[in-house]
């Protein structure tokens, strides 16, 4: 085995329009020429757009944290989601998104995400029960992880677990829509009019409109509960009570399905793609798994408490590399609105401007060792810089994920109870990294789990 974890291969430096569409839709990874781990900026052509890669930390905070509402996003790559997401705070721009973030934001400050401890504690314990229960052989840890985060998600959203009628539901539906789901679909590399058909699959839309039916169910119920004062004050109670404090409007029940919809897949699936490569990082390199461990024994199981996570170093480390190696979103697409001037090219307005956190996070002209996992590196000089200008697993500046620091202590909850309860190590080939809706393995994640 390789001391290096695994990487997909890239595709020859040239090849047909057609074929990259062909290998875009299977993967957006594998799909890109090897030359992008070096290249600060590179250019793709098609007969309808052109495309720009950038690469470089300047020109990355030029588009995010500068000028970005002259970057905003595209919605090329919105188009397959749309019938999920409809107009979530994902994939609005302008002053419609600047209202929603001004709602939504309240729910995920610093003492916000305090509160929600108790129920994410509950979901970690949940977590390690299930595996206990596995029985013997290998697990699918893939499986384990969106379980996993689907039920942090509605505990903390909603009050309610995973084991509620209609959060099964939706979690079973969700599991279809991704099985449907193409990251792309064919207006994404055509200026199809609005008014034109997409021609998604039949399964993706009638998943989509299962679960956002089932999401309009939950959120019916809280604005009843709101108005009778039997709502319980947790994040969905937060959302749907808090004004935009310039116009004094709360969300219309339609568009809090939209939100709804936004924070499940966001906090679900991409929660659920961490988790599973960290346990499969920590099964690999059982040194670090000893030491998450050790940290993870200091827990006061009887008494927690939020300030644990101070006693967490090494596992946060851990999560924060697992990120920069297999980033959930592993890109993110603006929008020129105006002719720029990057490298001393000119970008024609409307060109698809790529943000790719997979390849900027393997830069090998920025960090030490970049496809090794060393989550000491955060500590290192090198490690440091990087962080502060080349670590984007969260997007930055003002679209920066709302959740960010959720999904931190989420994650470092999880692995450090998972790990302290049981030892993991591999099972089988190793996994495949691929992207469709975010990074998974592409015939599952297989450990062999024993309680400790």
């Amino acid at each position: 085995m390789s001391d290096l974890p695994p990487k997909p291969k890239a595709r020859p430096d040239k090849v047909s329009l057609r074929r990259y569409v062909q290998l875009f839709r299977a993967d957006i990874l594998s799909a890109q020429p090897a030359r992008l781990y070096r290249a600060w900026m590179a250019e793709f052509r098609t007969p309808f757009f052109r495309s720009y890669m950038i690469n470089q930390p300047e020109l990355i905070k030029t588009v995010l944290q500068e000028r970005p509402d002259d970057f905003p996003k595209s919605t090329r790559v919105n188009e397959g989601l749309t019938p999920l997401l409809g107009q979530s705070v994902f994939v609005t721009n302008g002053e419609q998104w600047k209202r929603q973030r001004r709602i939504i934001d309240p729910a995920f400050e610093g003492g916000r995400i305090k509160e929600t401890f108790p129920a994410m504690w509950g979901a970690a314990q949940a977590a390690t029960a299930r595996l206990s229960n596995h029985g013997a052989g290998p697990v699918e840890i893939e499986e384990q992880a969106s379980h996993a985060a689907a039920d942090v998600i509605f505990r903390t959203l909603f009050s309610i677990p995973i084991e509620h009628r209609v959060a099964a539901e939706v979690f079973s539906e969700f599991r279809a829509y991704q099985r449907t789901q193409p990251l792309l679909n064919l207006a994404a590399f055509l200026p199809l009019p609005k008014w034109m058909p997409r021609f998604r699959r039949r399964e993706t839309k009638q998943a989509a409109a299962s679960i956002r039916s089932l999401l309009r169910q939950l959120c019916d119920t809280r604005h009843a509960e709101i108005k009778e004062g039997t709502a319980p004050d947790d994040l969905a109670t937060k959302i749907m009570t808090t004004t935009d404090p310039l116009t004094g409007e709360k969300f219309t029940p339609a568009e809090m399905v939209d939100q709804v919809a936004i924070f499940f897949l966001a906090g679900h699936e991409t929660s659920a793609s961490a988790l599973g490569w960290a346990l499969y990082l920590l099964a690999r390199y059982p040194e670090a798994q000893a030491r998450v461990a050790e940290e993870a024994a200091q827990i006061d199981m009887e008494n927690p408490s939020f300030s644990m996570f101070s006693k967490l170093p090494f596992t946060r480390a851990v999560f924060r590399e697992t990120l920069r190696l297999y980033p959930p979103v592993p890109m993110m697409v603006r929008e020129n609105a105006q002719e720029e001037t990057f490298r001393d090219r000119a970008i024609r307005r409307k060109s698809q401007i790529v943000l790719s956190p997979w390849h900027l996070h393997r830069q090998n002209r920025l960090w030490d060792n970049p496809d090794g996992f060393d989550p000491d590196r955060w500590q290192t000089e090198n490690g440091k810089k990087c962080q502060r200008e080349a670590y984007i697993p969260f997007s930055a500046g003002a679209r920066v994920c709302t959740g960010a620091g959720f999904a931190m202590a989420e994650g470092v909850l999880l692995i450090a109870l998972m790990v302290r309860a049981f030892k993991f190590a591999p099972h089988g080939p190793a996994p495949e990294p691929v992207a469709h809706l975010t990074v998974r393995a592409r015939n599952g994640i297989h450990l062999t789990v024993t309680p400790r």
